[in-house]
This record gives structure tokens, C-alpha cells and sequence, in this order.
């Protein structure tokens, strides 16, 4: 047999075709693909078999708009290449195929108005609900996705009236304290981007709470990137900037990586000369180059617990909103020395 979409001018084989192939009507052709729908189980047979020899595949789009509502779940996310982003996205649409979602990623530019675009576009294809993992709507499209039936979830940021699923921040920032003021540290230094995410905010702000609840100083460096060129970056105005810290927090392992790669080359040693702490360890922290002491985060255990939240939002719309707090627990390697 020809090449279906050969023989029908390229253009997808239709139901209506397999429907004339098996001598039945179009909506027998529906039935025999629809879960429990009414249909002799030979009138089944005699569809599929049309529907095999013309290699028929269900419009499942169709289905969608007929429902008013696709299978589609829009994953709005930014630095999609970055290693936790990567590993999130891929966490997030394994647990949505496993629900027969369709994952839809949406790779969105920094601006607020990125995020928007991208909101309304999901709406536009009736995604059955839009996950955050950067940015966050504004209020007008918050309202205009409740009032068509739309979930929204965060990741690892907190909305009021949103539901949200993140890492516990600040317990992170905490264990990173206190696991360098063990080894000795009393220098103590913090890496961020300017302008940071939510979360990337919370941990350098918890961080220096705590240090400064113990009286001690922190020097904060912000440069523009969050990833290794940054972190590189970063290192090297703090060296540069007078004697050089004992200790260093790094609000992710990208940052990490690059602070650590600079120090090293400037002739100073790790953990000796100076401890390190990433966040978020990403399979390169427990590469030998690095060996990065990190917090850990579980991108599977999150998504988990997305599609947990979006279950039972479906289930019952006016549920209030659902927020979910994860502990990050501390992987120690190499970069920190050991405790005094």
C-alpha cells in the first residue's frame, strides 16, 4: 500500500476515510476509539482493521476542542538549557506522560511580558493547566485562567492565591551556614546574580541572616549571570576586592563551578585556603573536577507532587491554594573542609 499522506494529497488520513474503508458511519469510527463507548464488537474490529491498513492515527486535538479542553500542559520555563531547568523539565514531563498529558515547552525570554505571551498562547490551545517554572502571570491572566478552568502551578516561586511546589530556601541557606561555620570559616562571602529569581533571592538573604545572627559580616557579590561564567566572575571581584573569604556560598552550582575553577587558577586551595557551597546538585557536582559540596534538591519529588496538585485542583476547582515545601538535604564531597 501507498504512503497514506501520499495518497491523500499529504494531508493526515481522516476518520471519515477509514469510515468509507469499513462500511460503517463517521461516529462509528469515534466509538471505536473512545473508551466504553457503545459499539458491536465487530463493528470495533472491522474500524481498526480500516484504520491499520490506512495507518489512521486519532485526532486527539479535535477531541480536545470538541471537549473544550486538550490534553496539552504548557511548561513555561526560561534557561532551559541550564542543568537543574534541564533536569526539572525533563522530571516534569515524564510524570505528565505518565498522566497522558502532552507536555508543551515554552522557552520564554526574561521580560514579564514574555511570561504573558506564553500564558495566553496556552490558554489559546486549551492547555488543561500552565506550570511555572519562571516568572509569573499577572494578576489580569491569573483571572482569566480561573474563569476558563486553567490550574496554574509554580515551581520553586510562591504566588498569593497560587498554587506552588518549592524547595525549602532557607533551610537550605541555613544548612549551608552552618556546615561552613563548623569547618572554622569567619569570612564569609555569598554569590548571586543581580536582579535574582525568588528563590535564588531567599537563599542569599536567608543565608546572611543567619551569619549575621552569629555576628558574623557577609560580603555579597551579584554579577549578571547565574551560571558559571558568573560564578567566575563573581570570584574574581571578590578576590580582587581585599583579602579573599574562607568561605563561599554559591546560590547555585553553576555559580559554583565558576567560582571554584577561578579560585584554583588565582593559586588558592579548595577547602583549604577556602570552603564552597553550591545549590541544587546537578549530576556535574559529583564529577572529580569538582566534587561540590551542595544542597540537593529532587527534581522527580517535585514533579511528583506537581501533578499531585494538579489532580486534585481539577478534582475540585475552589480548593484553596495549595502550597507544598520541600527539605533539601546537604551532600557533602569535597570543598568544605572538615569540621574543626
Amino acid at each position: 500500500m501507498s504512503d497514506t499522506r501520499d495518497s491523500n494529497q499529504g494531508r493526515f488520513v481522516s476518520a471519515q476515510a477509514v469510515a468509507e474503508l469499513a462500511g460503517v458511519s463517521r461516529s462509528a469510527v469515534s466509538r471505536a476509539f473512545t473508551p466504553g463507548a457503545s459499539i458491536a464488537p465487530a463493528t470495533r474490529a472491522r474500524v481498526r482493521e480500516a484504520a491499520a491498513a490506512l495507518g489512521y492515527q486519532v485526532n486527539d486535538l479535535a477531541r480536545g476542542l470538541l471537549a473544550n479542553r486538550s490534553r496539552l500542559v504548557g511548561l513555561v520555563t526560561s534557561d532551559a538549557d541550564t542543568p537543574f531547568r534541564a533536569q526539572m523539565i525533563s522530571a516534569l514531563s515524564y510524570a505528565l506522560i505518565e498522566r497522558s498529558n502532552v507536555p508543551a515547552i515554552i522557552n520564554i525570554g526574561p521580560t514579564a511580558e514574555d511570561v504573558a505571551n506564553a500564558s495566553r498562547q496556552l490558554l489559546r490551545y486549551r492547555a488543561e493547566a500552565t506550570i511555572f517554572l519562571s516568572g509569573s502571570p499577572p494578576a489580569s491572566l491569573v483571572e482569566l485562567t480561573r474563569r476558563n478552568g486553567q490550574p496554574l502551578i509554580l515551581v520553586n516561586r510562591a504566588e498569593t492565591g497560587l498554587d506552588s511546589v518549592h524547595c525549602d530556601d532557607r533551610d537550605g541557606a541555613q544548612q549551608a551556614f552552618e556546615a561552613l561555620r563548623m569547618a572554622g570559616a569567619s569570612r564569609f562571602a555569598v554569590i548571586n546574580r543581580a536582579n535574582p529569581s525568588p528563590s535564588l533571592s531567599a537563599r542569599e538573604h536567608a543565608f546572611v541572616e543567619f551569619a549575621a545572627a552569629s555576628r558574623f559580616e557577609t560580603k555579597i557579590v551579584r554579577v549578571g549571570r547565574a551560571d558559571y561564567g558568573g560564578g567566575k566572575e563573581a570570584a574574581r571581584q571578590l578576590l580582587a576586592s581585599g583579602p579573599a573569604p574562607d568561605a563561599i556560598f554559591c546560590v547555585n552550582d553553576l555559580m559554583a563551578f565558576g567560582t571554584l575553577d577561578h579560585i584554583r587558577g588565582a593559586g588558592l586551595r579548595v577547602p583549604d585556603d577556602v570552603s564552597v557551597i553550591g545549590f541544587d546538585d546537578v549530576p556535574v557536582a559529583a564529577w572529580s573536577s569538582y566534587r561540590l559540596t551542595t544542597l540537593r534538591q529532587d527534581p522527580r519529588r517535585i514533579a511528583r507532587e506537581v501533578v499531585s496538585i494538579l489532580d486534585r485542583r481539577l478534582a475540585d476547582p475552589d480548593l484553596p491554594p495549595i502550597s507544598v515545601y520541600f527539605p533539601v538535604e546537604l551532600v557533602v564531597r569535597e570543598t568544605v573542609r572538615a569540621r574543626l
